[in-house]
């Protein structure tokens, strides 16, 4: 590992993505994001990420030049075309679309077309609470999820997120996979060559596998109930918005010279149109306080909630500087663009598409 200090990551990431061809102003959110996510302990999307973000960009994958536009269809939703852009800067678009309205009429519901992998939930949700507002987003990913009873994939990894804020404390936020283990989580294990938990993945003959690299299909969080929510998730995300959805969604892999196409989307809901913002904050502050003072189960210090890691770990990293695995840090640092080592590859990134 290498310790990074967060203004040299973002600079790292900055200079390659616009190497890779980014504009300045779109690469600064790249480089905003993925510093947010490794700074919080994120690791599996942040700095991992950069290698597959600066091949797509640079075989024309990421529209470089987007024509963004916004229509609101009635007086709180909207839809925001990200014409193939990356996704971080179309989703920080949309977000900002969907405060406005929630301002304005207490709701806003923003569905986002056709852009690429967003990166962490998370990064949108706190802008939401930054603004006081409570926030949910979703989003779609690649088809590479076992369903319940099945032995092929069909859905994403399609997470969910969600933030309220809190009075005199960090807000509340949770982003999840609808898998026991993020396919991020599977990238980060081989970047760090260690094997995966038994139950988050299966190989090619359906039996679960600790091998990384050998992981041929995701497992759903408890069972039939995960596959539930990756489907609600795939149909307000691909079928509500009119782009693919289910196992047409495109690979991350398969042709970096075309845009993914992406849905996803992002509700916020202003707290004055309900109890009050200063009700709703003081009463969550509540509900934070009473958790801390339960009795913590055997093996743990204390009981947490939502956020409450990750705010640590940003704490602890602001001291001791980002850790960063050396095979990605050598390549931040170096000349190349990219390796060519994404392009045709499977939904899993291994060497032979299904």
């Amino acid at each position: 590992m290498v310790l990074v200090n967060k203004e040299e990551l973002h600079q790292l990431i900055k200079n390659k993505v616009v190497k890779a061809g980014l504009p300045e102003d779109h690469a600064q959110e790249v480089a905003n994001h993925l510093t947010y996510a490794d700074s919080r302990g994120v690791h599996s999307h942040g700095a991992v990420r950069v290698e597959y973000y600066s091949e797509r960009i640079s075989k024309g994958g990421s529209n470089v030049k987007p024509n963004f536009s916004f229509r609101k269809t009635g007086p709180c939703t909207g839809i925001y075309e990200g014409d193939n852009a990356v996704g971080m800067v179309v989703a920080k678009n949309g977000m900002t679309e969907a405060i406005k309205m929630a301002k304005e009429n207490g709701i806003g519901f923003v569905g986002m077309r056709e852009l690429g992998h967003c990166g962490t939930l998370s990064y949108f949700l706190r802008m939401a609470t930054d603004e006081n507002m409570i926030a949910m987003s979703m989003c779609q990913s690649d088809p590479m999820v076992v369903p319940y009873g099945s032995a092929d994939p069909y859905f994403g990894t399609n997470p969910i997120g969600f933030a309220a804020p809190c009075a005199g404390r960090s807000p509340i936020i949770f982003d999840m996979a609808t898998t026991v283990g993020a396919w991020g989580k599977i990238l980060d294990a081989r970047a760090k060559n260690k094997p995966i938990p038994e139950t988050w993945a299966v190989d090619k003959t359906g039996h679960p596998t600790t091998d990384p690299f050998a992981v041929n299909g995701l497992v759903a969080i408890a069972g039939p109930k995960g596959y539930g929510l990756m489907m609600m998730v795939d149909i307000l995300c691909g079928s509500l918005l009119g782009v693919p959805f289910g196992k047409h969604v495109t690979s991350m892999y398969a042709d970096l010279s075309a845009g993914r196409e992406l849905g996803q989307v992002h509700l916020v809901i202003n707290p004055e149109y309900f109890a009050s913002l200063e009700t709703f904050k003081t009463n969550v502050r509540s509900m934070v306080d009473e958790l801390h003072e339960l009795r913590p189960a055997a093996g743990f210090g204390s009981v947490l909630v939502p956020g409450e890691s990750s705010e640590k770990k940003a704490q602890e990293y602001e001291r001791s500087g980002i850790p960063i695995v050396k095979e990605i840090y050598d390549y931040l640092v170096s000349d190349d663009i990219h390796y060519n080592r994404y392009e045709g590859k499977s939904a899993f990134a291994s060497d032979t598409l299904d």
